[in-house]
């Protein structure tokens, strides 16, 4: 299937700092709570990520990543996740977050 470019562009990919991070127990897959600082006018938001293979909660706190903000709100268990945090599958399936290399803005857009 493909996309055009006015399609890819509806997609609101934006970077931003995690600024709290949980473990979530009572998910039905091992997940972790976080919180994440986008600056500006979106700021923080909540969303619940399958990630503890590779990462704890506390190693996540001042992270960059890159989140898609702007599907609708979906209830996670007890965790209403406002934002889709992305990363990718390693050699075992296990996620690996997508991060800047360097240093950028929070609220920052993909473009």
């Amino acid at each position: 299937m493909t996309i055009t470019y006015d399609d890819f562009a509806r997609v609101d990919i934006r970077v931003g700092t995690i600024t709290r991070a949980e473990p979530f127990p009572e998910a039905r897959k091992p997940a972790i709570k976080l919180w994440v600082d986008f600056g500006g006018d979106l700021g923080e938001k909540r969303s619940s990520a399958q990630i503890t293979r590779h990462y704890a909660p506390d190693t996540l706190v001042g992270r960059k990543v890159l989140a898609v903000v702007n599907f609708p709100p979906r209830q996670i268990g007890k965790v209403m996740s406002e934002v889709l945090v992305l990363g990718v599958p390693d050699e075992a399936g296990e996620v690996v977050l997508i991060r800047p290399d360097f240093d950028v803005p929070d609220g920052g857009r993909l473009f």
